[in-house]
């Protein structure tokens, strides 16, 4: 699918029209957008525009690093786009020069057919140029990233606050996931982040000289977005920290639990075991309070083992 709009020396907006009418010596610029595009229409790339083969190969081949690549009389940008529902990286490219701008990209971009509407409802736009097109094109993209990891955050903070009936297994589990989707992220931000800052240090790229401001804020919003990245990574470190220290806590009390009972019982066992020989000299056998002596006496044994427990401290550990 072709999608062609070009603009006239009267700024006037031309919609859907026939690839022959670019030529016309009243067009002052276009813009074609070639969406999933059949093969005889992205064939157009080669014999129609003549762009340079490994440009065109690179629209083809799955992913290409954001980068800029200079060619005689234009420019070919390789970007990245987000898909919000699987958070995989979605390759939109786009040719450029002063006369024409051509974006290409295998997948259906919500953030081009935005910059389209946006183009349409602000005809004062057709007097920039592609150059702006392009920036258009690039904050777009740039800030549909932004939702996603607010998502993200939102939910971290979620969990930090405990506001979840979840167990904590079922809880870091999903705390290990958004690690996962940050990383997704970070691999499709920072790449774009260094595009933007060579982009911005290129002192012959002409439109970034005349709207450094534009591609200034660009650049802005990927270092801020390279940020919550981060932070929100420490956060799921500190989690994940948390999480294990709270486990090692309740192994301890389970162990410390473990280890009273354990301790109070040997002295009974031993008196059980003792009083449970079946020898016939056993003078303690034949007293008529001797069971309720032997009795009180592992009470007792209980009652200080538990007092020696309390001063040493032992009990604290299941506040």
């Amino acid at each position: 699918m072709i999608h062609i709009t070009a603009i006239t020396t009267h700024n006037e907006i031309l919609d859907n029209i026939p690839l022959s009418r670019t030529e016309q010596p009243d067009i002052a610029w276009y813009w074609i957008d070639f969406f999933g595009a059949e093969m005889h229409e992205t064939e157009l790339l080669r014999d129609y525009f003549h762009f340079h083969p490994l440009a065109i190969e690179d629209c083809f081949q799955h992913m290409q690093r954001p980068k800029i690549d200079h060619y005689d009389g234009y420019r070919f940008y390789v970007l990245h786009a987000l898909n919000p529902d699987t958070l995989e990286m979605e390759e939109v490219d786009i040719f450029q020069s002063d006369r024409f701008i051509v974006s290409f990209h295998l997948h259906e971009s919500p953030g081009i057919s935005r910059v389209r509407e946006r183009f349409f409802a602000s005809p004062g736009l057709a007097k920039k140029g592609p150059g702006h097109i392009t920036y258009m094109i690039m904050d777009q993209l740039v800030d549909e990233y932004f939702p996603v990891l607010y998502k993200i955050e939102d939910r971290l903070n979620e969990i930090e606050d405990s506001r979840t009936h979840k167990s904590y297994g079922t809880l870091m589990n999903e705390v290990f996931e958004l690690r996962t989707d940050l990383l997704n992220l970070r691999r499709t931000i920072i790449p774009m982040r260094d595009l933007m800052y060579r982009i911005l240090s290129l002192d012959h790229v002409k439109e970034s000289r005349e709207t450094k401001a534009y591609f200034s804020d660009i650049y802005d919003h990927l270092l801020k977005l390279a940020e919550l990245i981060e932070s929100n990574r420490d956060m799921t470190s500190d989690l994940r920290d948390s999480y294990v220290t709270l486990n090692s806590n309740r192994m301890n009390a389970i162990m410390m639990t473990l280890t009273i009972v354990s301790t109070i019982f040997i002295p009974l066992t031993f008196i059980a075991g003792v009083y449970g020989m079946n020898f016939d000299n056993m003078p303690e056998l034949h007293w008529k309070y001797g069971y309720f002596i032997v009795l009180g006496v592992m009470a007792a044994l209980v009652a200080a083992m538990l007092f020696w427990f309390a001063r040493k401290g032992w009990f604290n550990i299941f506040k």
